[in-house]
């Protein structure tokens, strides 16, 4: 599933693009990406209105329209937001486009989606209000510090890994994230959060952001379907340290890396050496 690192790929791709152009018409192929509105309602909604701004909030590109209402566009395991590039190898329109946004330039936005996983809202803003105050805070803005990561891993008793996966707790860090910033920062995912001590939180918090930085700067990890907004693979899947290296010698150590699905029933990967 794209996360933070992936999603604001997606968003500074397309911004150039999106911000500022009026969107002439939107077609919805797929409706069933559509939630709590139907077809007419989006397609009469969002054609005709200029976007006013391209964005992301947590694993969301958030595309605010000039009636103050926001696109939201939740790609998941298989969806890409990509620019152009509308037609397949035979010139027939891409079986897997669930959503277009024609511009006033010419250029087209689409939303592709191979199994139909993700999630596309059209938001007023109260119910956009409401749907970001339910997110956790932003791990690479200033408000994020050590002290605050303390303060959420203190109230939980979920074993770390699974508490900084939560959304609720803190916005766009996924599978892949956590398990680097875990090995980065020497914490067993299994420990329970609460029981992280300020100073173990201090370097939780610079490997969160020393890895979702990197990663950005990669342009984000491509394992198998994501693909940036110019529908290219990301370039940090060779940076990573021990998701899906499992009996490969830890980088740091050289114990062999463990992976284990017992943590959240989602394959976790550690070190036993360096990871006590």
């Amino acid at each position: 599933m794209p996360e933070l690192p992936e999603v604001e790929t997606i968003a500074r791709d397309v911004r150039p693009h999106l911000a500022h152009a009026r969107i002439l018409k939107a077609r919805v192929f797929k409706p069933d990406i559509l939630r709590k509105v139907t077809k007419p309602a989006f397609e009469r909604g969002v054609s005709g209105r200029r976007v006013v701004a391209v964005g992301r909030r947590a694993k969301h590109i958030v595309i605010e329209l000039d009636d103050g209402r926001r696109v939201i566009i939740q790609p998941r395991m298989t969806g890409a937001l990509l620019v152009g590039g509308t037609e397949d190898a035979r010139g027939a329109r891409d079986p897997y486009d669930a959503l277009h946004l024609e511009l006033d330039s010419g250029t087209v936005i689409r939303y592709r989606d191979v199994r139909r996983l993700g999630a596309v809202f059209l938001l007023k803003p109260k119910q956009w209000a409401a749907y970001t105050a339910a997110i956790g805070p932003e791990p690479l803005e200033p408000g994020f510090t050590p002290q605050r990561l303390h303060e959420i891993l203190a109230g939980g008793a979920l074993a770390v890994k699974k508490a900084i996966m939560d959304q609720r707790r803190l916005a766009g860090v996924g599978n892949i994230y956590a398990n680097e910033a875990l090995w980065m920062a020497g914490i067993d995912p299994s420990r329970p959060a609460r029981g992280i001590a300020l100073d173990e939180a201090v370097r939780l918090h610079a490997a969160i952001v020393a890895v979702l930085a990197r990663s950005i700067d990669r342009r984000g990890t491509t394992v198998r379907d994501y693909r940036t907004g110019t529908g290219e693979p990301g370039g940090y899947q060779g940076r990573l340290a021990v998701y899906e290296r499992a009996g490969e010698p830890c980088l740091r150590c050289g114990r062999r890396i463990v992976m284990t699905h017992a943590i959240d029933a989602r394959s976790s990967y550690f070190c036993p050496g360096c990871q006590h």
